[in-house]
């Protein structure tokens, strides 16, 4: 910032200087050259020239006719110098003007005042010291983060020792593998919950903080490690917090927002008392404020321009027990389609829309427009076999593990809305 100063105030006194300059200069002395001065000078060298054609005249140099002749040209000579001079005087004693005092002090209240505006204007002081006070700000911070640390520090110390003394104190061992994961210490975290396990036995809570620490050691990703200790906590406890608020950010960072929405109402409508209802309650908005944004609506709303021959309107859910199995895990896909009972086109799918488990349950219309293939639409056919499947492998077709709902021969011209209810798992 002081460099930044020193730089636009020279650059302002250059700009007076160059204001004041001609003021300055036109009050000094100025040299005159005295006309007479030339006039002497022009007879001087004329009677130089004269001297000099006479001698070569009498040392015979020149005959008459030329001495006569050089001579009337130096004659004519100087007069014509002694005019010019006397012109030349005329054209170059012109009648100056100073300027007056108050061009250049006009001229400086204005630089200044504009200078002074433009640096209100923009803000320039605040532009200014922002960087000082971002320096001030992050040297606070990093202050802060310092003693921060130090305080958790002090905190695992004094839970260690309490350890040692006391062995079996299971609060303290949690706390300590609590704190481990704080400061990203997952294994020692690890040994610290296994020492509660060993004491206490078997817990949801437990199960849900060795997830938790699985979950960041292995950069927030649902690995093996991470399923299995979920799918432990959800079966001794479906509403455990730390498990459910864990797989609800997991999929709000993956933009699964309506999974995240389930998982975090849950834990606010269970009713425990050790979770801070109010941060999830501000989660759940955030999460519903960013589903409203998306555009899921797309794939079940038919085009009215584009989307001749039948309208299919088909309500597809999933029952509560393949519900239950399918929010412990990541987010699944889901296939809605339609394949002609009268096999016109084989197994080829007359009509599909791919979504996600979470968008469950949804309506969605199935017509041309919504075909695999020009040459097979629904319009095509008069009656289809309607699918609804959870794919647990996320590819096409039905296979062993997924999830399913069928409905044989149904009328494509059909105005009423069918209904599919995921509740078969293939074996």
């Amino acid at each position: 910032m002081p460099e930044l100063i020193i730089i636009t105030v020279a650059f302002l006194l250059i700009v007076l200087i160059a204001i004041w300059w001609h003021f300055i200069k036109q009050n000094e002395p100025s040299t005159i050259i005295n006309n007479s001065q030339r006039d002497d000078t022009n007879v001087r060298l004329y009677h130089e020239h004269k001297a000099e054609i006479e001698n070569d005249f009498k040392q015979n140099r020149i005959d008459d006719e030329n001495y006569q002749f050089l001579m009337a040209e130096l004659d004519k000579s100087l007069l014509q110098d002694i005019e010019e001079n006397k012109k030349f005087s005329k054209d170059d004693v012109t009648e100056s003007k100073n300027l007056s005092i108050i061009w250049p002090i006009t001229l400086t209240t204005f630089v200044l005042a504009f200078s002074f505006f433009m640096y209100n204007y923009n803000g320039a002081y605040q532009q200014l010291s922002q960087p000082l006070n971002q320096m001030n700000q992050q040297g606070s911070a990093q202050e802060i983060q310092k003693e921060q640390a130090k305080q958790i520090i002090d905190e695992i110390k004094s839970l260690i020792d309490l350890t040692v003394k006391e062995p079996k104190n299971t609060d303290a061992w949690y706390s300590l593998g609590q704190a481990f994961v704080s400061i990203g210490e997952f294994n020692r975290a690890l040994e610290s919950f296994d020492q509660v396990i060993n004491i206490e036995g078997e817990s949801a809570e437990l199960y849900g903080a060795k997830a938790q620490a699985y979950y960041y050691k292995d950069k927030q990703t649902i690995t093996t490690d991470v399923q299995k200790f979920i799918d432990k906590a959800l079966v001794l406890d479906s509403k455990d917090p730390s498990t459910n608020i864990l797989i609800g950010m997991h999929n709000f960072m993956n933009e699964n927002y309506q999974v995240a929405i389930k998982h975090w109402e849950m834990v606010i409508n269970s009713g425990k008392s050790n979770v801070n209802t109010e941060a999830l309650s501000e989660a759940v908005t955030e999460a519903k404020n960013r589903l409203s944004k998306t555009n899921k609506d797309e794939a079940i709303t038919p085009n009215s321009a584009t989307d001749s021959g039948p309208q299919l309107t088909v309500n597809v859910a999933v029952s509560e027990k393949i519900q239950q199995q399918l929010i412990q895990g990541e987010d699944k896909v889901v296939f809605i389609y339609a394949v002609s009972s009268g096999g016109e086109h084989g197994n080829m799918p007359v009509a599909a829309v791919k979504m996600k488990a979470s968008d469950l349950p949804v309506s969605v219309v199935l017509n041309n427009s919504k075909a695999m293939s020009p040459q097979a639409k629904i319009g095509d056919v008069s009656a289809v076999n309607l699918y609804a499947v959870v794919s647990a492998s996320g590819a096409v077709g039905v296979k062993s593990g997924d999830f399913k709902a069928e409905i044989l021969n149904a009328d494509v011209l059909s105005a009423k809305p069918l209904s599919l209810v995921i509740d078969t798992v293939v074996p």
